[in-house]
C-alpha cells in the first residue's frame, strides 16, 4: 500500500471515528439522561444510571482526543497546500477539544450532586448546584464550537483549493460549518437556535470519511498530499 492510500485510509477512519463518538456521547447518551426544562428528573435519571453518565463522560473525552487525531492528520495532509493555514486550523481544533475536555469537569459535578440529591431525599437545595453544572455544560458546548467552525472552514476551504476530494463535499462542509458557526454565534449571544440550522453539518463527516475510504484522496488537483 503507497503513502497516499495509508494517507487515505488514516483519514477517512479519523473522520468516521470522530462522527460516531461525537454522536453516541454528545446526542445518544444525552437525550438517555436529560430531561428538557425538568433538573429534578434528569438528576433522578443521572442517579439511576451512573454507569451511562461515566460512559458519557469516557465518550466525551475519547471524543476530545479523536478531535485531535483528525486535525492532525488533516494538517498533515493538507499543509502544503497553505501551511499556515493549516497550522491555524490544528491550534483551533486543539483548543475545541481542550474546552470539551474541561467542560466533563462539570458533568463530573453533576453526577456527584445528582447521587446524593436521591440519597439525601431530594433536598431543594441541590437543585441549583445541578442547574449550575448543567449550564456550565452547555455553556461548554456552546463555546467550543466556535473554534471548530472556524478551524473547519480553514480545513475544508484547503479541501476545495487542493480537489483532494470532490468539491461538492468541499462546499457541502463549508457551507454545513458556515450555518454551525451562525447557529454559535446566535447562542452565545443568549438567543434560541433551532437544531434544524446545525442539521445538514451531522452526515457530513459520516459520508466524507466513507468517500475517502472508498475513493481515496484523488492524486489530480494541486497535490493529494500524504502523510510523510
Amino acid at each position: 500500500m503507497s503513502s497516499e492510500d495509508s494517507s487515505s485510509k488514516v483519514l477517512g477512519v479519523a473522520f468516521l471515528l470522530q462522527a460516531i463518538t461525537s454522536l453516541l456521547s454528545g446526542l445518544i447518551l444525552r437525550v438517555a439522561l436529560i430531561v428538557p426544562g425538568n433538573i429534578s428528573e434528569s438528576m433522578i435519571r443521572i442517579a439511576g444510571h451512573a454507569w451511562l453518565m461515566r460512559a458519557n463522560i469516557l465518550g466525551e473525552v475519547t471524543t476530545a482526543a479523536g478531535i485531535i487525531f483528525l486535525a492532525a492528520v488533516l494538517f498533515l495532509t493538507l499543509r502544503e497546500h497553505n501551511q499556515i493555514m493549516a497550522l491555524v486550523a490544528l491550534g483551533l481544533y486543539i483548543l475545541e477539544a481542550a474546552l470539551l475536555a474541561a467542560s466533563r469537569i462539570a458533568a463530573f459535578s453533576l453526577l456527584r450532586v445528582s447521587e446524593e440529591y436521591v440519597a439525601g431525599g431530594r433536598p431543594a437545595n441541590l437543585l441549583r448546584l445541578a442547574n449550575q453544572s448543567l449550564e456550565f455544560m452547555d455553556s461548554g458546548y456552546a463555546l467550543l464550537m466556535l473554534p471548530f467552525c472556524f478551524g473547519a472552514i480553514l480545513f475544508y476551504y484547503l479541501f476545495y483549493k487542493s480537489r483532494v476530494i470532490p468539491r461538492v463535499l468541499s462546499l457541502w462542509g463549508l457551507i454545513a460549518v458556515s450555518l454551525a458557526l451562525i447557529g454559535s454565534l446566535l447562542v452565545a449571544c443568549g438567543r434560541e437556535v433551532s437544531f434544524l440550522i446545525f442539521l445538514p453539518y451531522l452526515p457530513f463527516e459520516f459520508v466524507v470519511g466513507i468517500w475517502i475510504l472508498i475513493k481515496g484522496l484523488r492524486k489530480g488537483g494541486e497535490s493529494a498530499g500524504n502523510l510523510s
